[in-house]
């Protein structure tokens, strides 16, 4: 056997750039480049099809390490370890517990407790702790802005009481004024005069984090990924001010601020968010001049999201959360909770529950991304979306902080309606499919029918009480699907469901697609659709079409023979159904002078058009 060692491929010349746009112009044979390849994200920026070594050689993070300022490559050397969380209402403590201890036995490694404010006591925290081994789970507690405080004295002393090695516990207390601001439209920033006084009532769990930036919240009211960052960074930044204003030492102040940053599902982008949000924060830190880089360091629990979860065939909500899950784990976050799929419309399952700790599990167990350390460093394309997120979220925190920074932007309202405006310019391109909903608004389950299930509102710990008013706006947590499931269960109410038939005549090609297209964009109000292999003349589809008891007559057919075939079944038709053109042709003027109202097609406001169908038919 030779030991000669060759390099692969030195016999091929390696492409230049303009060779492979050369070749791929030739491939687009005339096509717009720029339109056909180039995606321009909500962010801002555009993304190339494909990037090459040449274009990293700007970006200074891509020469950093893992473990080491500015942590772009994570906080970790040795491993991709991450804590598995599943969080716990307590409305009993001694069931909580139970389900508690149940969940350790089965890979959760980290729990989070929410807990009633009129609840917390000693005797409470005893029974929700009993059994369970501080030094070896990480503990984190959610309960009313004014209690937080009170539950970290009975904490520290609980743990003192049991001789627990209380530098070695590791948890967080979820304190965050300005989180309530923003979801719950009132203004408790005087709460934050117990900072200091929190800071050192955990002076003796050096482990514990205490104030939480819950940009979550955030990405569940639909915000773009640029705003969660930069917001994100600010908010922090708020909080470090806070701390070092009333006192407390930098690196202290930096070390006990905690990230719970949601997840969505556009996937190499989140990857970049998370590794573009830990640059930044060590550079906003490292102006405070703490004592060491590792305080320069931002701790993350990475929360799937809630926001494009779905109702209907929310089994696919699996595969959003697996893939949102993939880029938190690639990106190095330090816990990761799995939002269960039924969450949409019920306190979700023991079994829904299960799955989402074996989203988790699987990846480590089966996939082994805890083994290596930030996979994605060196990718041409993540260190481009990581560098060019970095930028856009660093000009919103710039914006915010000259602006007289993140708390008074919140109690102007300034957050809350820049947030709510993409949600708005969301649900607007769900509504004309151009941001696809799989199994909603795209290739709905034309079968599927609720059971019961209604859309549910999340409620914690921190909910406002009925009589306590809105003094300023409140962030609109309105998943993406919500209107369209709205239409859906209104269909499924009606005396009759109704049926669309397509007539599908002419050019076989053209009426194949336009059925399916048809087909998709009528099933998303839960009509019953029937597809058909095609009729001779329009005369033999009108009757077989009200044979089937139809209430839609959608003709199928190509732009040219529309001109040929739509006039005549629509007067055939006579009035007996809807009658609906699948498309937009070049005759469509002279159709809707015979009295045709209704066209479906890639431009149109699904929505609008099908609210639009329903009220027609009475629903």
């Amino acid at each position: 056997m030779s030991n000669i060692k060759e390099k692969l491929f030195t016999e091929f010349t390696a492409p230049t750039t303009q060779e492979w746009l050369d070749k791929i112009e030739v491939d687009l044979k005339g096509a717009d480049f720029q339109k056909r390849l180039v995606w321009r994200t909500n962010e801002g920026f555009n993304v190339q099809p494909f990037y090459r070594l040449e274009d990293l050689k700007e970006l200074k993070a891509v020469d950093s390490l893992p473990g080491e300022f500015p942590f772009v490559r994570g906080n970790k050397k040795d491993n991709n370890l991450w804590y598995v969380r599943q969080d716990i209402k307590v409305d009993d403590a001694k069931a909580a517990n139970a389900k508690a201890l149940d969940v350790l036995n089965k890979g959760v490694d980290s729990l989070g407790f929410l807990i009633p404010g009129k609840d917390v006591s000693a005797e409470l925290v005893a029974t929700l702790l009993n059994d369970i081994l501080p030094q070896y789970v990480e503990l984190n507690f959610c309960t009313c802005q004014r209690h937080c405080l009170e539950l970290a004295e009975i904490l520290v002393a609980y743990f003192k009481e049991k001789n627990y090695p209380l530098a070695e516990l590791k948890g967080s207390i979820n304190f965050d004024p300005i989180g309530k601001i923003l979801t719950k439209g009132k203004d408790v920033s005087e709460v934050l005069s117990q900072a200091k006084p929190l800071v050192e009532a955990l002076k003796e769990l050096p482990g514990y984090k205490c104030f939480n930036v819950n940009s979550v919240k955030l990405n569940n009211a639909g915000a773009y990924i640029y705003q969660e960052l930069g917001y994100a960074l600010a908010w922090g930044a708020e909080y470090l001010n806070v701390l070092t204003e009333a006192g407390v030492d930098a690196t202290e102040a930096a070390k006990r601020i905690k990230f719970n940053m949601g997840v969505s599902e556009n996937y190499f982008m989140e990857i970049a968010k998370f590794r573009a949000a830990r640059l930044l924060w060590a550079q906003i830190v490292k102006q405070y001049e703490p004592k060491c880089d590792c305080a320069c360091q931002m701790n993350v629990c990475a929360i799937t999201s809630e926001y494009n979860q779905t109702l209907f065939d929310s089994y696919v909500n699996l595969l959003r959360s697996q893939t949102e899950t993939m880029s938190a784990a690639i990106a190095n976050v330090d816990s990761i909770i799995v939002t269960p799929f039924d969450k949409p419309y019920e306190v979700p399952t023991e079994f829904a529950e299960r799955i989402a700790r074996n989203q988790q599990l699987l990846l480590k167990e089966e996939a082994h991304f805890d083994k290596l350390v930030d996979v994605s460093g060196g990718s041409y394309t993540i260190e481009h979306l990581t560098d060019a997120i970095a930028k856009e979220g660093w000009k919103l925190f710039l914006a915010v902080e000259e602006a007289g920074g993140f708390l008074a932007e919140a109690l102007k309202g300034n957050i809350v309606s820049a947030v709510n405006t993409s949600n708005t310019k969301r649900h607007a391109a769900a509504a004309t499919r151009r941001e696809f909903i799989l199994g909603t608004n795209q290739f709905p389950n034309f079968t599927e029918k609720s059971d019961g299930k209604e859309p549910c509102v999340s409620l914690c710990c921190n909910t406002v009480a009925a009589n306590e008013a809105a003094e300023l706006p409140q962030l609109n947590t309105q998943r993406l699907a919500s209107e369209f499931e709205d239409l859906r269960l209104a269909t499924e109410k009606a005396a009759k469901q109704p049926i669309a038939f397509m007539l599908t005549i002419g050019n076989l090609a053209m009426r194949q697609a336009r059925a399916q297209f048809s087909c998709n964009f009528l099933a998303a109000a839960g009509y019953k659709v029937m597809d058909n292999l095609g009729f001779k003349t329009v005369e033999e589809g009108v009757d077989a079409a009200l044979k089937a008891n139809a209430d839609i007559v959608v003709i199928c057919s190509s732009d040219d023979e529309y001109a040929e075939y739509a006039i005549p079944a629509f007067q055939y038709l006579n009035g007996r159904a809807m009658f609906i053109v699948a498309g937009a042709p070049a005759c469509s003027e002279d159709l809707k002078a015979a009295g045709i109202e209704n066209f479906i097609h890639v431009k149109s406001n699904q929505l609008e058009t099908l609210r639009a169908y329903n009220a027609k038919l009475g629903i």
